[in-house]
């Protein structure tokens, strides 16, 4: 365990401003508070608020924020208060400690509630003090690095995957990747123990198959700079074994096919030494296309800057190159301590660098509830990144997937809220369109377009979704609020009785459920039936409830003509129906599902209703279709199109259907903005082939953007 002196010593050697009476102060009183106590591994539990700062030293960071790290648990742990923090370091290291431990002091459990409840607070200290986000990761670091001595392993389990979850993706946020790195392996091996072994194998496999690869690549990259006049320092580094397997699962890869298992990094002193230095890889190695990235001129969103590149090497070995300055280098591995900016006084949130912890907090006023909010924020925060540009250069980053309805809601609240368009490189897209690396991205607006619920359902990012949710629920709250009150109106009309205010407020009361607003918004909704409400509202009176409304009538299956005569695999008695979840298409491969009272329903075999019939092999019947058709059968099938929303687009397409021998029988709009209409089209067919030459002549007309066959 590190001496006070020692500590001191430490901090003195990279900040000659050290405040030593404060470290000193906050080394005694952080002993003394904790006192006997010890933690599961035996040892002193001042040992940990003291290897904390040591973690803390290491990034060079403030005499303020190692004091805060040797106190972080006082007030949780020890009788200490926030008001003799206050008074002996005063009210900036008080608040920073209050902080950490509003989050600890509840500390994050399995259920959902809890977890969210206590992100949410932790995400509003850190808003006010980066160096609370410091002072929590180095506390979780050296948490994660004594886990196994907790006995539990469901603890082990629930610790490891929170932090996966949360505090990993906040470190990569900050650009601090060592510790980010050191997060991931930590929690991995306890999350998947069988997969980190065999990784692990692999990669001491591969070791072993090239021991000196390492060693000699350095040499043969530090070799070209030398030669080329370029002053830089080469290393390689191994891939963690979470990186890898996060990889091959994302990208359905395996081992074999990673270029960057094994990286090196070329480190020079100014950015046109960069592309220098680029430029002499490039020619003295084949480069594997499609995996070079500009972080310089492009950074990602954490201000991580250098240049990736991936070449075939030695022994016709895939390996991935990156370049970068030593600041570049500095601010990779340490991230937001590398700039010290608390020193400035610049530790809060208004600096462009910490632009997403601003859009938490946009996530955390929009949710509903502390569950909500928490599955935005992880959708904020672990994802892959694609970088687009504003028509004025500006860059924006998003996740993977992301559409321009994503990006509208980036560039600001009121612009996502009222876009209705979008242009793409200079072209007219869908909203649902996504957006790729190096996109320039034109939102068009309007004041009268509101968020529409179907937005929900392709966008991506936290913010859009947190946005378009509560747009959603306010919407519905006012319809559904005006639906309740015209019911009871009209049910109090209808039966003679007096409707009033009063009479309504008593029935809430009697009923319990708030105020008259949530009494209308219940009768609304249909949580509260209008009788119900009567009955409150009016004592003594009672609802007859015999109607003289008729049964509703079950539109029974429609039989298509002639349908036994193409299949074969049942008995000619047995009745068939083509099920109208994926309508099932002569050439189509099927399968027949028995029901009872029905005979044996069609379906094509990619069907996703035959999931629930997994467990239910009995109930599976082998069909098949005749080599010729024995009668004039048509079939109907499903088409989903983008088309353009102008003048003449739908006799366009009933033209082409016609014209292909087919025809329309149903359409339905399901979406529509002032640029284009998403609609599901069916269409008589007499096999597939006739379906694929109908969708062929749709793809070429000038109106389609899309055509795909809907089938489940």
């Amino acid at each position: 365990m590190i001496r006070q002196f020692e500590l001191v010593d430490k901090v003195r050697a990279y900040d000659q401003n050290v405040d030593e009476a404060l470290l000193n102060r906050a080394y005694v009183f952080a002993m003394q508070a904790h006192g006997t106590q010890t933690r599961a591994s035996g040892d002193p539990y001042f040992s940990h608020p003291l290897e904390v700062a040591g973690i803390l030293t290491d990034m060079k960071l403030d005499s303020d924020t190692i004091a805060t790290a040797l106190l972080h648990d006082v007030i949780e742990d020890t009788v200490a208060t926030v008001e003799q923090i206050t008074d002996l370091f005063g009210p900036k290291i008080a608040e920073m400690v209050d902080g950490v431990t509003k989050l600890s002091k509840i500390e994050m459990q399995a259920e959902t509630t809890r977890q969210a409840e206590n992100f949410r607070k932790f995400l509003l200290a850190m808003s006010n003090d980066i160096r609370v986000l410091l002072v929590k990761l180095a506390d979780r670091l050296h948490n994660m690095r004594t886990l196994h001595h907790i006995s539990k392993p469901e603890k082990r389990r629930r610790i490891s995957l929170e932090t996966l979850e949360i505090y990993a993706p906040l470190a990569e946020r900050i650009g601090m990747h060592v510790l980010k790195d050191e997060l991931e392996h930590l929690s991995f091996g306890n999350l998947d123990a069988e997969a980190m072994e065999s990784i692990t194998a692999r990669l001491n496999f591969l070791i072993e198959e090239n021991p000196d690869l390492e060693r000699e690549m350095v040499a043969a990259l530090q070799e070209l700079m030398d030669i080329s006049g370029i002053k830089a320092t080469v290393n390689g580094r191994i891939k963690k074994p979470y990186s890898i397997w996060r990889k091959m699962e994302r990208q359905n890869i395996s081992f074999e096919q990673l270029s960057d298992v094994m990286a090196f990094r070329v480190i020079v002193d100014s950015e046109d030494e960069c592309y220098r230095a680029l430029g002499v890889v490039h020619r003295r190695y084949s480069t594997i296309p499609g995996r070079f990235k500009d972080y310089i001129s492009t950074p990602k969103r954490n201000f991580y800057r250098s240049i990736h590149t991936a070449v075939i090497g030695p022994k016709n070995r895939r390996l991935e190159i990156q370049v970068r300055t030593h600041d570049m280098h500095a601010e990779a591995e340490l991230g937001v301590a590398a700039h010290w900016q608390y020193k400035q006084g610049t530790e809060s949130v208004e600096g462009s660098q910490y632009v997403w912890v601003r859009e938490l907090l946009e996530i955390l006023e929009h949710a509903q509830d502390p569950e909500e909010f928490l599955e935005h924020t992880k959708l904020a925060m672990f994802q892959d990144k694609v970088f687009c540009f504003t028509p004025k250069g500006e860059l924006i980053s998003l996740p993977r997937g992301s559409s321009t309805v994503d990006f509208a809601y980036a560039v600001h609240t009121e612009v996502g809220d009222h876009c209705v368009g979008a242009k793409v490189n200079g072209r007219m897209v869908p909203l649902r369109h996504q957006l790729h690396n190096g996109d320039q991205v034109e939102i068009l607006t309007s004041k009268a377009q509101t968020p529409s619920d179907r937005w929900d359902a392709f966008v991506v990012t936290g913010k859009a979704r947190s946005a378009i949710r509560r747009h959603v629920r306010h919407t519905r709250h006012e319809e559904f609020h005006g639906l309740g009150r015209s019911l009871i109106e009209k049910a109090c009309k209808r039966l003679g009785l007096d409707f009033s205010t009063a009479a309504m407020q008593e029935a809430a009361s009697v009923l319990n459920v708030g105020d008259l607003d949530a009494l209308y918004v219940a009768i609304g909704e249909g949580v509260l039936p209008e009788e119900a409400v009567l009955e409150a509202a009016f004592p003594g009176f009672q609802m007859d409830t015999r109607s003289d409304k008729l049964p509703a009538v079950h539109d029974d299956w429609q039989h298509t003509r002639g349908q036994t005569g193409p299949i074969t695999g049942v008995d000619s008695s047995v009745a068939l129906h083509m099920a109208e979840c994926c309508h099932p298409v002569r050439g189509d491969r099927v399968v027949g599902i028995r029901v009872e009272g029905r005979g044996v329903e069609v379906h094509t075999i990619d069907c996703g209703k035959l999931a629930s019939y997994d467990d239910k092999p009995e109930l599976w019947v082998d069909l098949g279709w005749r080599e010729a058709a024995e009668d004039d059968v048509y079939y109907v099938a499903r088409l989903h199109l983008e088309v353009l929303n102008e003048r003449g687009a739908l006799a366009s397409i009933a033209a082409v259907v016609a014209k292909a021998g087919g025809n329309m029988s149903n359409l339905e709009i399901l979406e529509r903005d002032p640029e284009f209409c998403i609609m599901c089209v069916e269409v008589d067919v007499q096999d597939v082939k006739h379906l694929n030459d109908i969708a062929r002549a749709l793809r070429v007309n000038r109106v389609i953007e899309r055509v795909d066959r809907v089938t489940g």
